[in-house]
């Protein structure tokens, strides 16, 4: 590989917007990405740790609350006028449920996992693809899951959120790319993260990832990916597209095309 874009060019000088980035996968796809020579906003809703994650990468803090429907647009707006572009914008920020949402519903639990797992992604995709074409094109990644292809059925409501991502980005992902926008989900089994410390005791003896192998998963799919794949990442595996066998891709016929260079 000689690059992370597709054709092989290189990450310096890039712009790129990173949600949920500080803590766990978004900080350490913000290490990965300024390491590559990008340049990086690091957004999160805490300021204190987005600013630690910025200083340490050499970027900027931006801070709001993604599932708030004013904020992607103008965090979109502050990172494109930081850097003069932008060319990655990774919607990473996501939250777990904390009730089945089957015989009984906190509603304000509800709206809270709805609004940050799949508004901010919409809203963030909203705001981005404008300033993507502004810069001739570029890249869209979503965190779904590994629940966004598979049931969990301990956790309803975070599977509802993380199918809904995979299906908005395979969709999404071939309306865009005739525009030179690439936009694929990022879909992880467990991580070993902030998302799950209070739980740890129930993975003891399940293979865990950390965030840097979700980080080095990212990377690669900037380098392979194609428009509306969603990538798999479990322990033990090579990350890649998930098959969909015997599912038809998009209504109409539409096949993403190849992406060839940034």
């Amino acid at each position: 590989m000689n690059g992370p874009w597709p054709g092989g060019g290189t990450l310096e000088g890039a712009g790129v917007l990173i949600t949920g980035g500080a803590s766990g996968i978004g900080a350490a796809a913000a290490r990965r990405l300024a390491a590559a020579g990008a340049k990086v906003a690091v957004v999160d809703v805490a300021a204190g740790p987005a600013q630690d994650v910025a200083a340490e990468v050499g970027g900027y803090a931006l801070v709001g609350d993604v599932a708030d429907p004013a904020v992607m647009p103008r965090l979109v707006a502050q990172a494109e006028a930081l850097f003069g572009r932008l060319d990655l914008v990774f919607l990473n920020a996501g939250v777990v449920a904390h009730q089945s949402g089957t015989s009984e519903l906190d509603l304000a639990d509800y709206r809270k996992i709805v609004g940050v797992n799949v508004d901010h992604v919409v809203y963030g995709t909203s705001a981005a693809v404008p300033a993507l074409r502004r810069a001739g094109g570029g890249t869209i990644i979503a965190t779904a899951s590994l629940g966004g292809l598979v049931p969990i059925p301990s956790s309803p409501l975070y599977t509802l959120t993380k199918h809904a991502v995979v299906g908005y980005v395979r969709a999404a992902g071939a309306a865009l790319a005739d525009d030179g926008i690439r936009m694929c989900a990022l879909c992880p089994g467990f991580a070993n993260t902030r998302l799950i410390t209070d739980r740890m005791d129930q993975f003891a003896d399940f293979p865990m990832l950390s965030a840097e192998d979700v980080a080095d998963a990212m990377y690669t799919m900037l380098d392979r990916g194609q428009p509306g794949e969603a990538w798999y990442v479990q322990p033990g595996r090579d990350p890649g597209p998930y098959g969909f066998r015997g599912v038809p891709g998009p209504i109409g016929g539409v096949r993403p095309p190849r992406l060839t260079s940034r």
